[in-house]
């Protein structure tokens, strides 16, 4: 409770100093934002981006109400603010405070996609204009269903903001849901987890088992055919067959001595000579993987 009363007294005394911070004139913003690109000047940029502090906090505010604390959104706020200050031409007739909106809005923005959820909401630009606008206008046109859109309202919102349906159907959902733990019980007077019910899409201990044998069974049958090939054969195979990157015809060729036409001929005759080896040792040489050719 204290740390709480704490928090709360800090928050208000950095916005009272931020308030008191005094305005810019033009003349004098330009001057400071002169001085911190051509001169490097600390001081200039301390000063410039102090007054507009209370820009941070006033377009802070707006997003209070995804759930998230005011001082961690006022600080993402002036990470912007200060990505603003490193990369504002003061030679272009603009002011800054206007030139940084767009860098403290986008900051605040990504902070709030990335905490609001645990899962990721948006990523793409129209799932973030959807996300941060699709409840407002909804409410801009009566509609007040939290959880399902009207295919008249679906298509509005959809040309509006210049999205697919199927996306804004999507978000709708979403922002109609909370977070659920997997460890929240079923009921009041269950024992029984959400996360009881999750199936478990690996394989089982037996079936592990069981592909690591034939595995191993499958090396040691090519192991033992391949000790019908001579050396060039075996090459050949290795290298057109038991390699990730399978190697060309014609650059095994260049490396044999030979032409490709050769190199094919010598890699179909080798697979004969292992088809007739696995068909003695296994009865079925697809079973390896390595046949048909």
């Amino acid at each position: 409770m204290a740390t709480s009363m704490t928090s709360e007294t800090a928050d208000r005394q950095y916005v009272r100093t931020a308030m008191n911070k005094p305005m810019l004139t033009q003349e004098h913003e330009l001057d400071l934002a002169l001085r911190w690109r051509d001169e490097r000047d600390e001081e200039a940029l301390h000063e410039l981006t102090s007054a507009y502090m209370r820009l941070v906090i006033s377009m802070a505010s707006k997003f209070r109400h995804y759930g998230l604390p005011l001082s961690d959104l006022v600080q993402e706020g002036n990470v912007g603010l200060m990505q603003a200050s490193m990369r504002f031409d003061p030679d272009r007739a603009v002011r800054f405070s206007t030139y940084a909106s767009w860098w403290i809005r986008s900051s605040i923005q990504d902070f709030v996609l990335r905490n609001w959820s645990i899962v990721r909401t948006g990523t793409t630009a129209a799932q973030k204009s959807l996300f941060f606008n699709l409840k407002r206008l909804r409410a801009k046109i009566g509609d007040t269903d939290d959880t399902v859109i009207s295919p008249e309202n679906r298509h509005w919102v959809a040309t509006h903001l210049g999205v697919a349906e199927r996306d804004v159907d999507a978000m709708a959902s979403r922002l109609s849901a909370s977070d659920r733990s997997l460890n929240a019980p079923l009921a009041t007077d269950s024992e029984t987890q959400w996360q009881d019910l999750l199936e478990d899409e690996t394989a089982v201990t037996e079936e592990r088992v069981m592909e690591a044998r034939d595995g191993a069974r499958r090396k040691r049958w090519i192991a033992e055919a391949l000790k019908t090939l001579n050396e060039r054969e075996t090459l050949i195979i290795r290298e057109r067959r038991l390699t990730d990157d399978t190697v060309t015809l014609e650059v095994l060729g260049q490396r044999l001595g030979i032409s490709k036409e050769r190199v094919r001929q010598i890699e179909h005759q080798a697979l004969g000579k292992l088809r007739k080896a696995l068909v003695t040792m296994v009865g079925d040489p697809n079973e390896t993987g390595l046949l048909p050719v």
